[in-house]
């Protein structure tokens, strides 16, 4: 069950402290993921350069590590960043796209599921699959599997790294090996959007900014994120306006918006 009361102090609390969230993230949702961040009150920088990535992740809240354009230049300042936030105790959100498409894809995201122990690890249901060595294809960086299929396989991986894994999908799970919340808002219509996925990730760390439970920080993220885009999706004519309808909604989000729509399970 998620606690309402805590879930809009956290929100109101990333307006007032306005976290700098450090995002080492991919060409295609970069603009989304800043607008994001901006829109529920929290302050985004993109910076990847190996040269100064140590100095922006030690004075961030969260790091966010995303391998949607994965390279390897890149890899090498995720990594660095994700050893920086290890000895400044500041939360890493690592985001798998693509996990299970491409060897070398699934490799990276071990290295640095192993290297930077991440606090976090958000990806759908294939991608958690994949971690755990599941014999399943990703479809690019679309998933082929319900998040009720790789629920057991973020169990497990949660265990296994000690992070709390979130599987996106018609329902979002949230679990830290043993406890498992679940969040139910949403639309379909949120999958045709590019980065959606990217920018819940980027939400959750924003989240974990300012709340050090990172199981309650990553359920309240997606449950914002969900609500955000099942109140955009009524509004919108198609993924066009359902992109800007929902920064609006992030923006707009307030505690009666949330009493009002958020969806659980008792």
């Amino acid at each position: 069950m998620i606690n309402i009361d805590s879930l809009i102090s956290d929100l109101d609390a990333i307006r007032k402290q306005s976290p700098l969230i450090h995002n080492i993230t991919n060409y295609v949702v970069m603009n989304n993921t800043a607008n994001g961040l901006l829109a529920i009150g929290a302050s985004p920088v993109m910076a990847h350069s190996l040269e100064e990535v140590g100095e922006m992740t030690a004075i961030a809240s969260a790091l966010v590590l995303n391998i949607g354009t994965l390279e390897p230049e890149w890899v090498k300042s995720m990594i660095l960043a994700g050893k920086t936030a290890i000895t400044k105790n500041i939360p890493t959100v690592f985001d798998p796209v693509g996990a299970g498409a491409t060897q070398y894809r699934t490799y990276v995201c071990k290295q640095i599921i192993e290297e930077c122990k991440p606090s976090i690890i958000r990806g759908n249901s294939s991608e958690i699959m994949a971690l755990c060595n599941t014999n399943v294809q990703t479809k690019g960086v679309d998933s082929t599997e319900s998040s009720d299929s790789a629920l057991e396989s973020a169990k497990y991986l949660a265990k296994q790294t000690g992070a709390v894994v979130v599987v996106s999908g018609q329902t979002d799970y949230i679990t830290d090996g043993l406890d498992v919340k679940a969040t139910y808002n949403g639309n379909p219509m949120m999958e045709r959007v590019t980065g959606m996925g990217c920018t819940a990730t980027a939400i959750v760390a924003a989240f974990a900014a300012i709340n050090s439970d990172m199981l309650e920080a990553a359920t309240h993220g997606m449950a914002i994120m969900g609500i955000a885009g099942e109140i955009a999706a009524g509004k919108s004519f198609g993924n066009g306006s359902l992109q800007v309808n929902i920064l609006d909604e992030l923006y707009n989000m307030n505690s009666d918006t949330i009493k009002q729509n958020i969806k659980y399970s008792l």
